[in-house]
């Protein structure tokens, strides 16, 4: 496995965890379809959430958010849509978020959690 697949791993584990610390129930992680991933899909209080983490090990490259791009968050919204009709378990708000991570592998990675990015 490489490297970026592991700090993505990496990443999206500790977004679930500081989900579940903030209240979300995780309801699937790294849901697939023929047309992409979400990397988590979360319930809090009335809402789905669907979670998009981007982790990276510096801010050479830019920051985690950045790479979210139109087109991906089009495609998130398509694939949340096909999620709804796929799951028995899709009454509420829709919402997609992100969760950006920094040094993910320090003790105290940097975290930041947008709500309603697309």
């Amino acid at each position: 496995m490489g490297d970026n697949s592991r700090l993505g791993q990496r990443g999206e584990q500790i977004a679930t965890q500081w989900l579940e610390e903030h209240g979300y129930t995780i309801l699937e992680r790294n849901w697939r379809c023929p047309r992409g991933e979400i990397d988590v899909v979360s319930r809090i209080s009335e809402s789905i959430v669907f979670v998009e983490a981007k982790t990276r090990s510096t801010l050479d490259y830019g920051h985690p958010f950045e790479a979210i791009t139109a087109a991906k968050k089009a495609r998130l919204r398509q694939l949340a849509l096909m999620w709804t009709t796929q799951s028995t378990n899709h009454s509420g708000l829709l919402r997609i978020d992100a969760i950006g991570i920094l040094n993910a592998w320090s003790r105290t990675p940097c975290i930041e959690h947008l709500e309603g990015i697309a």
